[in-house]
């Protein structure tokens, strides 16, 4: 068990039996009335979010989690399959577990989140950033970069990014994972 004082960014809590994970948090301290502890909390196994209020020294329940490699295999109508990439052992997940589905290739590293109480995978994530490659992208205009104007280009795995005039079919770029916005060109 844990307190108040031990909550942090991405801890994973259980609260009225469900795993959310710690989005925000931070205090508010006033004159005459003690310290709370407000969060803001993402919900593991269900989209919700919710923001939860603690008097300071209240009793939280944190859930020890992994991060284990995996490696994305492909899609069916089965799910997203997985392969460890240590056992080798392949597991299938359903998109709602997935972060970012858009962005997988095949082949992608990735992170699989998962309960050491149960061994039950919860939600995967992918690295900071990938590189993908542009399958369709309008041809910009010769001149234009006074400002910051953006196109969209469509990626090898479906997912349409925001790109800058520049950049052109069949040209690799590094997409940020948690936004889904263009970073930078990545030369071959």
């Amino acid at each position: 068990m844990a307190n108040t004082a031990d909550i942090r960014n991405g801890m994973i809590i259980k609260l009225d039996d469900g795993l959310y994970t710690v989005v925000e948090f931070g205090q508010n301290k006033t004159a005459r009335a003690a310290a709370k502890v407000w969060a803001k909390l993402k919900g593991v196994d269900n989209s919700r979010s919710i923001e939860k209020t603690w008097n300071s020294g209240d009793t939280i329940f944190p859930v020890r989690v992994e991060r284990r490699p995996y490696q994305f295999l492909y899609k069916d109508e089965g799910g997203f399959n997985f392969m460890d990439t240590n056992t080798f052992e392949q597991i299938t997940l359903e998109e709602s577990k997935i972060d970012r589905a858009d962005l997988y290739k095949d082949g992608q590293d990735c992170f699989i989140l998962v309960n050491t109480e149960t061994e039950l995978p919860m939600s995967v994530e992918l690295p900071p950033n990938v590189v993908l490659r542009v399958t369709y992208s309008e041809p910009g205009l010769k001149g234009d970069t006074a400002t910051r104007t953006l196109k969209p280009a469509t990626m090898e795995t479906g997912a349409t990014v925001m790109v800058p005039l520049f950049v052109d079919t069949d040209e690799l770029i590094r997409v940020d994972t948690k936004t889904g916005a263009y970073v930078e060109r990545v030369k071959e």
